[in-house]
């Protein structure tokens, strides 16, 4: 498969620029020309170094993801064969690195691969372990549109969780960096100026809120380098830290400690393990395999460490629930219902209504945290300005009043 940018004429004879995925040039001109246009000239970018780059930078995001399982979905629900919806889907997407594995694919699957083992060779990075087990289970089965729809379904809402978590997080982030920029404005131009006039006045003594802040202008200005190298030392040192198996435990472990936030992490893995879980199941993978997928989805090590657990567990003939039940950081809910799942032989429906009442629960602790956030939020700007306008004005009014 090959890159083109190209040059058309619309039915207005208006230049029109862009870029496809195609074959050869031939294939390119038919591409251009079912989009109602006349080929001017076609360049082949394909080995460019500006294009590799692009792929390199180029991300292929959930949204991405969604809306390609969803078209693929329909499409194989209306009995359009595999490549034909491929094709179609090409035309459609506008992510070139999406866009790129989906010509590699239809030129594997052409050959006689399966669509697993083609997005598994070409869409490395893209494409999860996750995500390839489930179409993989689709093609043995034979419910390749039911396990695409239902993976579509399960992909929105985890998309929607996280999104409702980074929303949560955007306001007080935004409010503690604008503390910090004006602070270090303050502190490094504002507060040395003012200390020449109190000198040039003849002040001899300060108010002790202004002493503070001078003493941290001071130290700024002294060791500024200093605590940059500082930080950048502690970020790589941290980094180096937490890709160690140890670092790692430790970190996850601490982020499920952290007062208030700790419960919105357990909620999001525990979402994230009960849905992937019980998609997998739906798929026809087998429970240990499922379990093994489901770990690597998680992305957290204390319930990775937990799942692996599991798996021994259930190869020595326990129930799945049995480690859960022993587990800390899992609400006794879920090994209970779990035992229902297994007796009943409807795990991955139960499993799937924990993950819809977690991720309800979910969704009503980030609104609670939004409304504690914003007067918390409140009170710490409050007294960073009162901080401020006291190191500011009273000196200030003191130099006035020796008048």
């Amino acid at each position: 498969m090959s890159i083109y940018r190209y040059k058309a004429l619309n039915e207005k004879h208006r230049a029109v620029y862009g870029r496809l995925v195609a074959f050869n040039e031939g294939d390119a001109e038919r591409k251009i020309g079912r989009k109602k246009m006349e080929p001017v000239w076609l360049l082949d970018i394909t080995n460019r170094l500006d294009t590799k780059l692009l792929f390199l930078v180029q991300r292929v995001g959930n949204k991405d993801l969604v809306v390609f399982s969803r078209e693929f979905s329909l499409m194989i629900s209306a009995n359009i064969g595999v490549v034909e919806a491929l094709v179609t889907i090409l035309d459609q997407t506008a992510n070139p690195r999406l866009k790129n594995i989906i010509a590699e694919s239809i030129f594997d699957i052409e050959g006689g691969a399966m669509l697993s083992d083609s997005l598994e060779k070409r869409g490395h990075g893209t494409f999860s372990n996750f995500y390839i087990n489930v179409i993989r289970a689709g093609e043995t089965s034979g419910k390749l549109d039911e396990v695409l729809s239902y993976l579509a379904d399960e992909m929105e809402k985890d998309f929607d969780i996280l999104g409702k978590f980074k929303g949560a997080m955007i306001y007080p982030a935004f409010v503690v960096c604008g503390m910090i920029g004006v602070g270090f404005i303050m502190m490094y131009y504002v507060m040395p100026q003012l200390t020449d006039m109190m000198t040039q006045t003849g002040a001899t003594t300060l108010p002790v809120a202004t002493q503070i802040v001078m003493s941290v202008v001071y130290f700024l200005q002294n060791y500024l380098f200093l605590i940059i190298f500082l930080l950048v030392a502690a970020i790589i040192g941290f980094s180096l830290f937490i890709r160690t198996e140890f670092g790692r435990t430790q970190f996850d472990t601490f982020k499920l400690k952290v007062p208030i936030f700790g419960k919105l992490y357990k909620l999001i893995y525990l979402v994230r393990f009960c849905r992937s879980f019980s998609t997998l199941l739906y798929g026809g993978v087998t429970i240990i395999h499922s379990l093994d997928v489901a770990s690597d989805v998680v992305r957290n090590k204390v319930y990775q460490n937990l799942i692996k657990k599991t798996v021994k567990a259930v190869n020595e003939g326990h129930s799945i629930s049995y480690e859960f039940a022993n587990s800390p950081y899992v609400p006794t809910m879920v090994p209970e219902m779990m035992v229902i799942g297994e007796k009943t032989g409807k795990l991955d429906d139960v499993l799937q209504k924990i993950s819809d009442f977690y991720a309800r629960e979910l969704t009503a602790s980030l609104n609670t945290l939004n409304v504690l956030l914003e007067p918390i939020i409140m009170i710490v700007l409050g007294i960073g300005v009162a901080i401020l306008v006291a190191a500011v004005i009273l000196p200030m009014y003191d130099v006035a009043s020796s008048f």
